[in-house]
């Protein structure tokens, strides 16, 4: 994948984001962005099942932060703070993302890769990126 200079990386999971910033020319190099204040207490869009594998609380809680995470990047899609952004999350959450995500948002995703990354280094999430 083509990652454009300047564009942001959000790399999210059901309780946590790390946010980059593309400073390579040529090839992807991911400098860490300040940690965003998520509220994650709002409450997800209830499309998941509970299980005994996962639980209803566990499910609410992820399903919130991840609306809690597209609020705020619809807020700064909206306010002009990037202009491309690449999206990188675990699978179950990237489809609750997309639930919360705003017109404005979606005009400047260059791309979603589904997978867990956020324990992961800035080189492996660079190495994915490539790959994709």
């Amino acid at each position: 994948m083509i990652l454009p200079k300047g564009a942001t990386v959000a790399v999210v999971d059901g309780e946590k984001l790390v946010m980059f910033k593309n400073t390579g020319e040529h090839e992807p190099q991911l400098t860490v962005l300040p940690a965003e204040a998520i509220d994650g207490a709002g409450s997800g869009s209830k499309g998941h099942q509970s299980s005994s594998a996962n639980p209803d609380e566990s499910t609410r809680a992820e399903d919130g932060y991840a609306a809690g995470v597209a609020a705020m990047l619809n807020e700064r899609a909206l306010s002009g703070a990037f202009d491309h952004l690449l999206v990188i999350a675990a699978p179950k959450t990237l489809g609750e993302l997309r639930k919360h995500w705003g017109k404005p948002l979606q005009a400047k995703l260059v791309g979603e890769i589904a997978k867990d990354l956020t324990g992961q280094s800035a080189d492996q999430i660079v190495t994915a990126i490539d790959k994709a």
